[in-house]
């Protein structure tokens, strides 16, 4: 890439911090409005940038990449997951494409936990009835919840957030139990004191809560399928901030109807931002929209990252977080 300040094209809001960055290092393009580009308006981008930073909002599909101009080399994801962006097309432009992990671990983990504890105690239902105004005082069977201490965490894909996750259990007294491509060496596996399943169909048929940490893949997709989902004790909750593409959401919402599983909490959609109107009228479900990471700090972490990928391609040197096709 040549000398000259490369034209960066920015397709969401960032924090101001890392936008003042950007104009002071790039030659940057940023979008003021934060509304989300249009296939059009990404089409467009892609003519013009030379590095390009989309987020997870924006599907970066081979059709958009065919229209790149040829000095687009490098599209440096706001985001750890880069199922939006077609990594083996951009590859075969000769595109390198980078993300930002292990920035969201800790404010994932801790908003999965928030989940557990919010389904399990009926916490959203609590505070509706606080603001309600028909609420008549304590009695000894009103709002009655379970229990978390003691029970069993199945979690679905021990990466670094499922790993964070693991250890803010051990702290509520929950029994950590897990199912991964690969098992973890026997050193982690003693420190989050976790019990590793080869079978996914038998760790759901055996946890209390579920929590959902793997990323959206071709082999994940539906991982969490009506067939599935149906071996999950009817006491059992199922939490989900990782992809909403990972469970079948169509199924889990009629178990949530039937009180097949007790409940669910979910900060991801498969259809996103579309929730399903029968899903939001459960009581028995906490919805949250996609917000598991957004923390200042988080946004500010995920800004540096995407700069120092930047920055490091431009210099002619490997970037720190490429992703290649094989790793998706």
């Amino acid at each position: 890439m040549s000398a000259a300040k490369p034209v960066v094209v920015v397709t969401r809001r960032l924090p101001d911090a890392i936008e003042t960055r950007m104009m002071e290092l790039f030659d940057a393009r940023l979008n003021d409005t934060d509304q989300a580009m249009s296939r059009a308006e990404l089409i467009e981008a892609v003519k013009t940038a030379q590095v390009l930073v989309p987020t997870v909002t924006d599907r970066i599909d081979a059709g958009i990449l065919a229209h790149a101009n040829p000095e687009l080399r490098l599209i440096a994801n706001y985001g750890t997951g880069v199922d939006n962006i077609d990594v083996e097309a951009a590859y075969a432009r000769g595109i390198t494409v980078t993300n930002t992990p292990g920035v969201l671990t800790e404010d994932t983990a801790d908003m999965t936990m928030a989940l557990i504890l919010a389904v399990s105690r009926r916490v959203v239902e609590g505070e509706r009835l606080a603001r309600s105004g028909e609420w008549t005082g304590w009695t000894p069977t009103a709002m009655l919840g379970h229990r978390i201490n003691g029970k069993r965490l199945g979690i679905v894909g021990m990466g670094r957030i499922g790993s964070a996750v693991a250890r803010r259990a051990k702290g509520f007294g929950l029994t950590v139990h897990y199912h991964n491509r690969h098992r973890m060496h026997e050193s982690v596996e003693r420190e989050l004191e976790a019990t590793y399943w080869p079978s996914l169909d038998q760790m759901l048929a055996r946890v209390d809560v579920i929590s959902v940490n793997c990323p959206h893949t071709p082999a994940t997709y539906h991982l969490l399928s009506a067939r599935r989902l149906k071996l999950m004790k009817p006491s059992a909750i199922i939490v989900n901030t990782a992809r909403g593409e990972v469970l079948d959401e169509v199924a889990l919402t009629k178990m949530l109807r039937n009180r097949e599983i007790a409940g669910a909490g979910l900060d991801v959609f498969e259809h996103e931002p579309e929730i399903n109107p029968k899903l939001r009228s459960l009581d028995n479900v906490v919805l949250l929209p996609h917000m598991g990471s957004a923390t200042i700090d988080g946004r500010i972490d995920m800004g540096e990252k995407v700069l120092i990928n930047i920055k490091t391609f431009c210099d002619g040197h490997r970037p720190p977080d490429r992703v290649l096709p094989s790793m998706v």
